[in-house]
C-alpha cells in the first residue's frame, strides 16, 4: 500500500480510530494484521516471505538466547542459520541474476562454457530493509546486546510494523520492541505533531518530488539528447528529487507512528548543508549509515588498524552500501565513488588545513562555510549521477557532457528558454524551484532545533495558517499519479 494513495487514506484512520479503542493487550494483534494486510496490498505470496524469515530469526534467537554470552560455540550455529537465512533470500531475490549475468559475461570472454540459469523473481517489497532490521537483532542477542523477545507476535509485530516496514528507518530492537509492549494513550499535542510530520512528507513527495521525476525522466532516459545546462540542471533536481522522495517517505513513516506513540529514529538531518561527505553520511539515511558503521565497519576493525586497512574498511562499507541499493553497475559504482571520497578525505586532512590557513578562508567564517557545502553538494551531485542513470554508458556520457557541451547548450538556452524547463510549463518549473527554497529555508532552519517545537510555542493563528497553507499547497501544486517511492526498489 502506498502512503500517498486513497486507501492509505481510509486504512490509517481506521487503524489509529481502532488502535485507541481497543484495550491494551490487544493492540499488538490489531497492528500485527494491519502491518500485513498493508505489505500483502502489493503481493500477497510475499507474505510468506516474511513469515519464514520471522520464525526462522524467532527460533533462532530464542536458541541463542538459552546459553550465557560466554558460550559462543553452542550460540554460534544459530547465528549463522539466521544469518545464512536472511542473505540467502535477499541474494535469491535481488543479486542472483545480476551475478549470473556477470559470471556469463566473463565466461563469454574467457571462452567458457556457463548454462546456469536466470529466474525471472518480482523483488519483495522493502526486503533489503527488513532483512537488516532482523539481521540486526538476531547479532544484537548472540553479542548480549539485546536478550530474546520470548512473544512471537511482539516479534512479529517488531519485523513487520507498517509505518517503516517497506522502506524505513531500519530499527534497532532495543528501540522499537520495548515501545511495542507499552500502553499507548491518547495525546491530542503527539497527535498534531505527528499530523504536521506527515504533511510536510507528502509535500515533499507529491509536490517536489514527483513534480521533479518528470523533469528528471524526461532528461535521464533520453540523456543523449541534451547536453551542458540541462544535464546539470537534471542533475541538481535528481539530487533533490531523491531526498524529498525518501525522507518523505521516512517524515510519514515517523509521523504516522507518533501518532499512536511510538518514536521511530531520525533517519535524515538536512543532510544537503554537510560541509564534507563524512558529514554527509551522518545526516542521509542514518538508520542505513549506523547500521553499517556497527555491524560492517566496527567488526572490520573501524579506524583502530593501520592506515591502509581503515581505507580500505571505509572502501569496502560504501562498496557494500551501493551493492545494498541495487543489483547493478551503476549503484556499485555510485557507492566506490562515496569509499573513494571518504579515503581522499581522510588522506588529505593535513594539506586542506594547510591550504585553509594560507588562504585566511576561517577568518571568513560564513564564506568558508559557504565553500564547504557548495564543494559537499557538488561531490554528492556527481555520484548521483551514477545512481539515477538507466546504464554505465549513460553515466558517463552525462558526467562528460555536462561541461563539455557547456558553452554551446548556454548559447542555446539564451535563444530558447524553454531548454531549460526540461519538457515542462514555465508555470511547474518555477513552482518547482520555489518549492525546493522553501525546502531549504526550512532544513535551514532544523539545523537550529526542531521546527516543530518552535512552530508549537508560535500563537494559535500562527500554527493554524501554517497548517492550512501546507495543505492548500498540497492539494494544488501535489501531482497525484500514486508513484511509487523511490526506495520501493530497494
Amino acid at each position: 500500500m502506498l502512503f500517498n494513495s486513497f486507501e492509505f487514506l481510509i486504512f490509517f484512520p481506521t487503524v489509529v480510530g481502532l488502535f485507541f479503542l481497543l484495550p491494551h493487550r490487544f493492540r499488538w494483534v490489531l497492528l500485527l494484521i494491519a502491518s500485513y494486510t498493508f505489505y500483502m496490498f502489493w503481493r500477497v505470496d510475499y507474505a510468506i516471505i516474511l513469515v519464514i524469515s520471522t520464525l526462522i530469526d524467532y527460533v533462532c534467537s530464542l536458541m541463542m538466547d538459552r546459553y550465557p554470552v560466554e558460550a559462543t560455540a553452542k550460540r554460534k550455529p544459530w547465528l549463522w542459520v539466521s544469518l545464512f537465512t536472511n542473505l540467502a533470500t535477499l541474494f535469491t531475490f535481488k543479486y542472483y541474476n545480476f551475478f549470473n549475468t556477470a559470471a556469463k559475461d566473463l565466461a563469454d570472454m574467457l571462452g567458457v562454457g556457463y548454462a546456469a540459469p536466470a529466474f525471472e523473481l518480482l523483488l519483495p517489497m522493502g526486503i533489503s530493509f527488513y532483512t537488516f532490521q532482523t539481521m540486526s537483532y538476531t547479532i544484537d542477542v548472540y553479542y548480549g546486546r539485546q536478550k530474546a523477545e520470548k512473544h512471537l507476535g511482539i516479534f512479529a509485530l517488531f519485523v513487520t510494523f507498517f509505518p517503516q516496514l517497506v522502506a524505513g528507518p531500519i530499527e534497532r530492537a532495543g528501540n522499537l520492541i520495548d515501545q511495542l509492549k507499552e500502553k499507548k494513550e491518547f495525546d491530542y499535542r503527539r497527535v498534531a505533531d505527528g499530523l504536521k510530520l506527515m504533511s510536510w512528507g507528502f509535500f515533499k513527495k507529491i509536490v517536489i518530488a514527483d513534480n521533479l521525476a518528470v523533469m528528471v525522466n524526461q532528461v535521464y532516459n533520453n540523456p543523449t539528447d541534451y547536453e551542458g545546462i540541462p544535464l546539470i540542471i537534471a542533475t541538481v533536481f535528481f539530487a533533490f528529487q531523491i531526498y524529498c522522495d525518501f525522507s518523505g517517505y521516512s517524515d510519514i513513516a515517523i509521523g504516522s507512528a507518533q501518532i499512536m506513540g511510538f518514536n521511530l529514529m531520525e533517519n535524515f538531518r538536512s543532510p544537503y548543508f554537510a560541509k564534507s561527505i563524512k558529514e554527509f553520511w551522518g545526516r542521509w539515511h542514518i538508520s542505513l549509515s549506523t547500521w553499517f558503521r556497527d555491524y560492517l565497519y566496527i567488526p572490520l576493525g573501524g579506524n583502530r588498524v593501520v592506515k591502509w586497512r581503515w581505507y580500505y574498511n571505509l572502501f569496502i562499507v560504501f562498496l557494500v552500501s551501493g551493492l545494498w541499493h541495487g543489483a547493478n553497475w551503476t549503484f556499485i559504482v555510485w557507492g566506490a565513488l562515496h569509499g573513494f571520497y571518504q579515503m581522499f578525505g581522510q588522506a588529505t586532512v593535513v594539506q586542506r588545513n594547510t591550504a585553509v590557513a594560507a588562504l585566511g578562508l576561517k577568518s571568513w567564517p560564513r564564506l568558508y562555510n559557504l565553500l564547504q557545502v557548495s564543494i559537499t553538494f557538488s561531490m554528492v551531485c556527481l555520484a548521483w549521477v551514477f545512481f539515477r542513470a538507466n546504464t554505465i554508458s549513460d553515466a558517463f556520457y552525462v558526467v562528460i557532457n555536462m561541461f563539455s557541451g557547456f558553452k554551446q547548450s548556454l548559447a542555446a538556452v539564451l535563444k530558447n528558454h524553454s531548454l531549460i524547463l526540461l519538457g515542462q510549463s514555465s508555470y511547474v518549473f518555477i513552482v518547482t524551484v520555489l518549492s525546493i527554497i522553501i525546502l531549504l529555508v526550512i532544513d535551514s532552519a532544523r539545523l537550529n532545533g526542531s521546527l516543530r517545537s518552535k512552530l508549537n510555542q508560535q500563537p494559535a493563528y500562527v500554527r493554524w495558517s501554517a497548517a492550512y497553507s501546507l495543505i492548500l499547497a498540497i492539494l494544488i501544486l501535489g501531482r497525484f499519479s500514486k508513484s511509487e517511492f523511490i526506495y520501493f526498489q530497494f
